[in-house]
C-alpha cells in the first residue's frame, strides 16, 4: 500500500489569528511591515510550512505558499 492511498486528505491546524495572518499575505510584503504580535504569528506559521521568509534586495520578505 502507498502513503497516498493511507492518507487521503491532508491538513494543517491553523488557528483563527493566524489564518487571518496568511489570507492578506496575496503578494510579497516585508517583515518590519508587521508589529510584534504579528511576527510570532508568521515565526509559527513558518514552523508549520504555510508562509516562507525570503530575502529580496536584503529585505526580508514573507509570502503565503501554495498548497
Amino acid at each position: 500500500m502507498k502513503l497516498n492511498e493511507l492518507i487521503s486528505d491532508f491538513s494543517i491546524y491553523v488557528t483563527n489569528e493566524e489564518q487571518e495572518l496568511a489570507e492578506t499575505l496575496d503578494r510579497p510584503v516585508p517583515l518590519s511591515t508587521f508589529n510584534e504580535r504579528e511576527r510570532i504569528i508568521i515565526d509559527s506559521l513558518v514552523r508549520k510550512s504555510v508562509i516562507s521568509k525570503v530575502i529580496q534586495h536584503g529585505l526580508t520578505m514573507v509570502i503565503k505558499n501554495d498548497f
